[in-house]
Order: structure tokens, then sequence, then C-alpha cells
């Protein structure tokens, strides 16, 4: 998905809600949707130069993944 703006945040949520199976719960929307919103503000962070090298997400991640 391209960047949201403002004018298209509406169009974005309608059109990730349309693409969930017919079978889709409420849930489901709302999971999806915040996703969406995380994989954003990740990316605006990044544009942003708000980011951590590969060796840092590595050691912050250590306690999971042991």
């Amino acid at each position: 998905m391209d960047k949201v703006t403002e004018v298209n945040i509406k169009e974005h949520m309608l059109k990730a809600i349309q693409e969930l199976p017919d079978n889709a719960t409420v849930e489901d929307a709302i999971d999806r949707l915040y996703f969406l919103y995380k994989v954003e503000r990740g990316i605006a962070q990044a544009d942003a130069g708000q980011r951590v090298s590969q060796d840092e997400a590595r050691r912050r991640m250590a306690k999971w993944l042991a």
C-alpha cells in the first residue's frame, strides 16, 4: 500500500475492509486496520530517520528469540 495521506485514509480503510473474506469478523477488520496503521507508522518513522540497525534490532529481539 502506498503512503496514506489525510485525504485518502478513509478510502484505504474501506479498501482494506472490502478485501477481507466474506466470513471475516469485526475483530478481523480491526486487526487488519491496526496492522496497516502500524506499518504506515513504521514507514513514517523510518522516513524520518528513526530507525535502528539490524544488529540493534537483533539485540532487542534476543530476549524473545532465546
